[in-house]
């Protein structure tokens, strides 16, 4: 059995670089999602705020969310040697 010269072992990583751009650009998506989604709290436990129920947090932010998610799984399951 020979041992392997350390300088013949290359580093391969799981994904290409594109798969990682995609991926970090899906990611901050769903981070941007979340951001939409916060706020709108009271101060005073007896006084309901009706800013819970806006667009923006009912529809916007969770559809940002998901579109986020199938970005993120879209860069999981692209394969750029298959071009």
């Amino acid at each position: 059995m020979s041992m392997k010269n350390n300088s013949e072992h290359k580093q391969e990583f799981l994904f290409e670089k594109v798969n990682y751009k995609i991926l970090l650009i899906g990611i901050a998506v769903i981070a941007l999602g979340f951001i939409l989604m916060s706020g709108g709290g009271s101060d005073d436990p007896n006084v309901f705020n009706e800013d819970v129920f806006s667009f923006r947090r009912i529809r916007l932010a969770p559809t940002t969310v998901l579109i986020g998610f199938g970005i993120t799984i879209y860069a999981i399951l692209k394969n750029p040697k298959k071009a």
